[in-house]
Parts: C-alpha cells; sequence; structure tokens
C-alpha cells in the first residue's frame, strides 16, 4: 500500500478554481495573467518532448504534423536512450538531449509533452512547473496518488497548465453527456459500465516475443537514470522494453489502459474522488514473472450514489456496452457519440460527436489553451480523479481488501477502517468537474 501523505488543503476561492486550467468558462482572464508572460493569439509555441519511445514517438509525429499548421517551434527531443533522442530530433528537428533537466533550462521552450514510463511521470512534470514550463503529461498523471497530490498542489500554487494525456477528453460526447444529465435527461444516475478489453497472442500482454534474457544494455543508455525513483536494480532488458508488466515503473491495465475508461465516466458523471473501490483478477494466463494482473475488474463507488464498472480482460476481446444507467434511461456511448433511450426503447436525446481521441486534438487544445485560455479537456484535477481510482483498485488487489478514500487526511485506507455512508453524500470535493 501506498498512503499519500497529508497535504494542507488551500480554501475554495474564485482566484484557486480558475488557475486549475480551465473548468469554466471564466478561467480565460486568470490563465492569461498566470503565465511569465502572455502568448499571442499567434505567437510561435516553443515545443519539447521527454521521451521518445513508443508514446514519445507518437507524439513526435504528431507535433512535427503540428509544427506549420498551429506555428510551433521544435527546440528538441530527450530521452536517457540517445540513440533514441537523436532519432526523435531527426523527425521533430531540435536539439537531441538526455537529460530532461537540459530541456528544462531552455528560455525558448514554452511547453513539453512528457511521455516516459509512468513511474516518473510526476518528476519530470514538478521539475517541468518549477523551471516555468506548461506540461502535456501522458496518462496516468502520477505512478502514486502521493505523487498526484503533489503534481495538483505545484500546478495550483504556480498556476502553469498541465494537460493529462487521455486524448478521449478531445471528444466532445462526455462533456455533452454531462450537460445532459444534468438536464435530467436520464433521470438520477445509479450506474456506469464501461471496459478496455484485449486478446494478446501467447506472448501475453506488453511481451515482445523476439527479447532476450541476455539482450544488452545499449552503450548509449543512462540505466540508473530512467530508473528513477524505482529500485536500484541491475539492467534487465524485460523491465526496460516491457515496464508496464512490473509494479515498480506501472500500475499495468490499470494504468495504462482503465484510465482511459474511467475518466470518460467521470467527465460525463462529473465525478471526483470515489468513496470505495474494489480490484479483483489475477495473473491468470501468463506466469512469467509479471507482477501485475494479466486480467482484471475494479468497482468504484462515488458519494453521489453510484457505482462504475470497469471489465478488462487481455484474454479475450468480446467487450460491453458502454453506458449510464440512469432511473429514466440509459446513456449508451457508440462510435458517432451517444444515445439516451428509456426503458422502453424511445430515443429520449442524442448526439453526434464532434472531436475525437486524437493526440494532434489534444495538443491543439493545450496551445489554445496557453494562446487564448479555452478550457483544457483533462485539467490535472480530472488526471488526479482517475489516478486515485485506478491507484485504489491495484491496492485493492494486491492486499485483498476493499480500499477507501479519507477526505479529510487525503489518504487511501482499508475500507473497513471507515464509517462509510451507504447513501448518496454531499460533500465538497476538490476533483469533481463543475
Amino acid at each position: 500500500m501506498q498512503p499519500a501523505s497529508p497535504l494542507p488543503k488551500k480554501p475554495h476561492t474564485r482566484r484557486r478554481f480558475l488557475a486549475t486550467g480551465g473548468v469554466a468558462a471564466t478561467s480565460v482572464a486568470w490563465t492569461a495573467a498566470s503565465y511569465g508572460r502572455i502568448f499571442g493569439a499567434n505567437e510561435r509555441l516553443g515545443v519539447a518532448v521527454i521521451g521518445a519511445g513508443g508514446m514519445g514517438g507518437g507524439h513526435i509525429r504528431a507535433l512535427k504534423k503540428l509544427t506549420e499548421p498551429n506555428n510551433l517551434n521544435p527546440v528538441g527531443v530527450v530521452d536517457v536512450w540517445k540513440t533514441r533522442a537523436e532519432s526523435g530530433a531527426e523527425v521533430l528537428g531540435g536539439r537531441a538531449l538526455t537529460d530532461h533537466r537540459a530541456v528544462l533550462d531552455l528560455s525558448e521552450v514554452d511547453y513539453v509533452t512528457v511521455a516516459v514510463p509512468e513511474h516518473s511521470h510526476a518528476q519530470i512534470t514538478l521539475d517541468a512547473l518549477d523551471a516555468g514550463k506548461a506540461v502535456y503529461c501522458e496518462k496516468p498523471l502520477a505512478h502514486t496518488i502521493e505523487q498526484g497530490l503533489k503534481v495538483l498542489e505545484r500546478q495550483r500554487s504556480t498556476g502553469i497548465a498541465v494537460q493529462v494525456g487521455v486524448q478521449s477528453m478531445s471528444d466532445d460526447s462526455y462533456s455533452r453527456a454531462a450537460k445532459a444529465i444534468d438536464e435530467g435527461v436520464i433521470g438520477q444516475v445509479v450506474q456506469a459500465q464501461i471496459e478496455y478489453v484485449r486478446r494478446y497472442g501467447e506472448q501475453g500482454p506488453w511481451r515482445r516475443p523476439d527479447l532476450s534474457d541476455d539482450e544488452p544494455q545499449p552503450a548509449d543508455l543512462d540505466w540508473d537514470t530512467w530508473l528513477g525513483t524505482a529500485p536500484a536494480i541491475d539492467w534487465n532488458p524485460h523491465h526496460y522494453f516491457e515496464w508496464r508488466n512490473y509494479a515498480a515503473y506501472s500500475g499495468g491495465i490499470c494504468t495504462d489502459l482503465f484510465i482511459h475508461r474511467i475518466t470518460r465516466i467521470l467527465k460525463a458523471c462529473k465525478l471526483g474522488a470515489p468513496r470505495r473501490v474494489v480490484g479483483m483478477g489475477g495473473i491468470w494466463q501468463w506466469p512469467d514473472g509479471r507482477d501485475l494482473p494479466d486480467n482484471f475488474e475494479m468497482i468504484c463507488e462515488y458519494p453521489r450514489g453510484m457505482t462504475v464498472y470497469v471489465l478488462g480482460t487481455m484474454s479475450n476481446r468480446v467487450g460491453i456496452d458502454h453506458l449510464i444507467r440512469g432511473y429514466r434511461g440509459t446513456l449508451y456511448f457508440t462510435r458517432s457519440g451517444w444515445v439516451a433511450k428509456d426503458k422502453d426503447d424511445r430515443v429520449l436525446a442524442t448526439h453526434e460527436k464532434a472531436g475525437g481521441e486524437d493526440i494532434e486534438l489534444h495538443h491543439g487544445n493545450l496551445q489554445r489553451h496557453l494562446r487564448e485560455g479555452e478550457p483544457l479537456n483533462c485539467p490535472v484535477e480530472l488526471g488526479l480523479a482517475g489516478v486515485l481510482s485506478v491507484c485504489m483498485a491495484n491496492e485493492s488487489w494486491r492486499s485483498g481488501r476493499m480500499m477507501a478514500w479519507d477526505r479529510d487526511a487525503r489518504r487511501m485506507v482499508p475500507a473497513d477502517s471507515m464509517n462509510t455512508s451507504h447513501e448518496p453524500e454531499t460533500v465538497d470535493d476538490e476533483l469533481a468537474l463543475s
């Protein structure tokens, strides 16, 4: 268990709310004032990418494509494996660096994209905020709840933007669903379900069939820096190339996959911190040295009086409907948006989506936020709410106990150590969107 140390709460003031990165239209004025300098609507933005592996490569290609139409200045690419940094810089442009602190020292950098393994997300984001740089941080926002709370506090104290890389938040289906739910289209909401299922080959999730135990460490790869705050171990090719299978660097299915799905429901239902969470599953099919589940499910209960179920079989890709259940009807998410129907299958409302789950759209949103104050699609509060849910689910699985969120201490605890309510509650939730 990795409980978060209590951090001082800040009063709920208008100034604090506006500094969170734009969950209200009135955030424009404060956002412009919160940066060291004001970005003009057409001013060139200096961008850099930290991490040039799989996800980092996707961001490099996206930013390259956006360089001309969005008036970007590619400053550099950072990776602890020098060869990767150089390859990335050849595509994006700018310098190839091996230490993220070096790119943060460059005055021409306006925002950085953090696309490294999960265990280093928070520290690099904190370093960037301390250097006065805006951040696009790949999901999850942090590896632990404690780290996520530190990022939240730092973002609020600096007022600098953090966009969390749950790219589906640039699909307006979820904000429009929230509006429909507020208007009572499906009545009182009581439950939601969603999934992220796959069917992996014989090698199992996140394994490389061609990777051998004696794969040598590249001569220009800084292994100790890659490990960061993780336990110090000798070079291990499986830990480097297949890090999503190990709890020292990742939360596996929960943090790599479920974070995409739970965040959709969080936004649609305006949820923040869960009340109780249970995670179940196991290393059912691939007992190959991994220490995270290869098949997993979680149930989260929220104070408003609803539960969210998330399915994550990696052995079978037959999915379930993505939907939200209310007393008056059910809202079904579709490839084109959503449809709400009553108990007799009569259509109550529909929505054809604008936007989509797209890295370029998500970067564009951050860029417009910096230039014009457009609200962020996935601000730090929403990112942290997702981290709470998935980290509590993983801890439930590890410990064999249901976990609860202690709002006063701002930490997860075993649920049987708290007197939790079984009725809806109105709570002061600093993470829930308004």
